[in-house]
């Protein structure tokens, strides 16, 4: 299960990013990490797609209003190997720390709402791209596959990680509790979305959710969020039909125990701050002689989980060139 006889101090971020801007939102995610870095954090979480901000316009109004909303989303994106990632990377192997960074990543021409690892000593450790975005999510971001489904041994422990509404699809949460996750990153954007319309999407409802994925595997959970500041009120809510949809804030940041407690927070809704624990991983021994979903508390005989691991791709090349120089030795016959 890795070490659970120590103590981590973990830094969940609340705050804004600086929206559609890829260049200054890195400045402001290395000054947070430096910050958490100087106050003794082992790890640092930001929320979903925060990196360059979460696409709030796909609620708000029509796919051809939002077009040119998401061009700007598509040139500020981020890519695995590129220059922003890396100076995150460096900043992560400065401050020795563990970074978990929602994102948006740029694949090509498709875009995905990603989890970025990048380790304490400056290694690009992995990525989870969100299995299924979420309703309009799906005209913005593409899809992942089984093999995001990822829990990485770190210095700090077993690490995990999942997208928003991710943690209402019990398939997935299995798979990661099946893979021995001792800290997970609940990452989700501001919600301050539809508030008194549709209780689902709000604070009370997905804090719940957070707080069940704690319960069930009975790990840590940092349940971290962003926060919708007056930039973004300003780019997307220009109208009073859409200030009545979106509104500032939105903030549900806590740090939950392998009991579902809180051990830290809530943040406040407005609050742009950095809530920091230290977290007794020891604390998982207790919670698992109780109930351990996919080990002594698992009924296989009656129900089990079928994972496919396997990357998705869409053109094997290898295939295709085998194929091709059959034909040309058909061919020269």
């Amino acid at each position: 299960m890795g070490d659970v006889d120590r103590i981590v101090r973990v830094a969940a971020v609340q705050a804004a990013p600086v929206w559609l801007d890829r260049e200054r939102s890195v400045e402001k995610a290395i000054a947070l990490i430096d910050e958490a870095g100087a106050k003794g954090a082992e790890l640092v979480a930001f929320g979903e797609s925060w990196l360059p901000g979460f696409p709030f316009w796909i609620w708000l109004g029509t796919p051809a209003w939002g077009s040119d909303f998401f061009v700007e989303l598509h040139k500020n994106a981020v890519e695995a190997d590129g220059k922003e990632i890396q100076a995150i990377r460096n900043a992560a192997k400065r401050n020795h720390v563990e970074v978990v960074l929602g994102a948006t990543e740029r694949d090509r021409g498709s875009l995905y709402c990603t989890l970025f690892y990048l380790g304490s000593n400056g290694e690009y450790r992995g990525r989870h791209r969100k299995l299924k975005p979420t309703h309009v999510e799906r005209s913005i971001w593409g899809e992942g596959d089984g093999s995001d489904l990822i829990v990485l041994d770190t210095p700090i422990g077993r690490l995990g990680g999942l997208n928003c509404w991710e943690h209402l699809q019990p398939l997935s949460k299995y798979a990661m509790y099946a893979a021995n996750e001792q800290i997970h990153v609940a990452a989700w954007p501001a919600l301050s979305i539809y508030n008194g319309t549709a209780y689902a999407l709000g604070a009370e409802a997905n804090a719940a959710a957070s707080l069940t994925y704690a319960l069930e595997g009975q790990g840590f959970v940092l349940s971290v969020s962003s926060l919708v500041d007056e930039r973004i009120m300003e780019r997307v809510a220009d109208t009073p039909d859409r200030q009545k949809l979106l509104e500032l804030g939105g903030g549900i940041t806590t740090i939950y125990g392998p009991s579902g407690e809180a051990v830290a927070g809530p943040l406040g809704y407005n609050e742009e701050n950095i809530l920091i624990a230290d977290i007794d991983l020891s604390e998982i021994r207790r919670a698992k002689q109780a109930a351990d979903p996919a080990g002594h508390y698992a009924r296989a005989d009656a129900t089990r989980l079928q994972l496919n691991r396997a990357p998705r791709v869409p053109v094997n090349l290898d295939d295709f060139h085998e194929d091709l120089q059959l034909r040309f030795e058909d061919i020269d016959q």
